[in-house]
């Protein structure tokens, strides 16, 4: 029985790995260069997580979930976030509804935009913290609640989200628990002399990417179930859980530029990044069991949005990543030897 059970996940993580391959070709069509950011933005999607993208505005960022969407087959949905967006905007809202037949009136509910499989949330961070928060539920729950009925949402579900350098005019910082439920944040820097070239190259001379849909929904699911078959052995287990608590200032296995700069640590949904994020890796590389090098290739996405810096910190310009980076240098592999 075992023997079987392996061949099914070793059959399924080969056409893993075709479905993935065929998905980054088809979004290359369109997007240049970002490869890391692409692979993130789609280990996100096979885990059941949901992305935040960082850079300043012009870079690709909502191109890249728009190519998504028509590479896979799901209801996509835009939501442009600014100061004078409301909750109801998002979510929907009770709305009077009259029967033409017997002109009876009752309230019916209006579903809003976050009803969809895909949600671009663009720059997220310039609506108020009070729009910002709406987004919890439906982010970890996979529901909307509007006046005490609860309404599921489609799976799969998955938001990407954009947002602005937070030192940029008119940007309100995510609180805290909401960046803490996406799965990744990652930061997209600007196109290298050769990229740029191809760009122009793309987007002067009409140019038009044929984007093809790979996969659906259901095969999302079934790839989402598949991660969670992927084996973690105990060592690398215990690996993961020492990073997370190697970024809890005064704890057992904090480092010394933990305690120095750090405000706030990682929740147990870092371990859980890392640990999914791990097995992902082993997935890519056609392996059944995820390793240290899968661990530590996924820390700084995994970590960077959960790990606060105090006051010394920012005041000496060290970044977060600084101090994730140095942190995964300091801890070592199998507890008790040194790094």
């Amino acid at each position: 029985m075992a023997q079987t059970v392996d061949l099914t996940v070793e059959k399924a993580v080969k056409e893993f790995q075709n479905k993935f391959q065929r998905l980054r070709q088809e979004i290359g069509k369109a997007i240049v260069g970002h490869d890391e950011i692409v692979e993130g933005v789609l280990t996100c999607l096979f885990v059941g997580g949901h992305a935040l993208l960082e850079g300043v505005p012009g870079l690709g960022k909502t191109y890249l979930v728009r190519c998504l969407a028509q590479a896979v087959k799901l209801e996509f949905s835009r939501i442009q976030f600014t100061p004078d967006l409301m909750p109801a905007d998002i979510i929907g809202t009770n709305i009077i509804s009259e029967d033409p037949a017997s002109g009876q009136r009752d309230f019916r509910f209006q579903k809003g935009p976050l009803f969809a499989q895909i949600v671009l949330a663009d720059e997220i961070n310039r609506a108020t913290p009070k729009t910002q928060s709406a987004m919890l539920e439906a982010m970890q729950e996979h529901t909307v609640t509007v006046g005490g009925t609860r309404y599921p949402l489609t799976e799969p579900f998955f938001v990407m989200a954009t947002q602005n350098p937070i030192e940029q005019e008119g940007t309100y910082p995510l609180p805290e628990a909401q960046l803490d439920r996406f799965f990744y944040k990652l930061v997209v820097p600007y196109s290298n002399k050769e990229e740029l070239k191809t760009i122009l190259d793309r987007t002067t001379s009409g140019y038009k990417p044929d984007i093809q849909p790979v996969m659906t929904g259901q095969e999302i699911l079934g790839s989402q179930n598949l991660v969670r078959r992927i084996v973690m052995a105990p060592h690398v287990q215990d690996y993961v859980i020492r990073l997370s608590m190697a970024t809890h200032p005064g704890g057992p296995f904090a480092v010394d530029i933990t305690n120095k700069y750090v405000r706030w640590g990682a929740s147990p949904r870092a371990a859980q990044a890392l640990t999914l994020g791990g097995k992902l890796q082993a997935m890519l590389d056609g392996r059944y069991n995820a390793s240290f090098s899968d661990v530590q290739k996924v820390y700084l996405p995994s970590m960077r949005h959960r790990v606060l810096l105090n006051f010394e910190g920012e005041a000496e310009g060290i970044s977060t990543d600084d101090v994730l980076r140095e942190i995964l240098s300091a801890t070592p592999t199998m507890a008790g030897v040194a790094a």
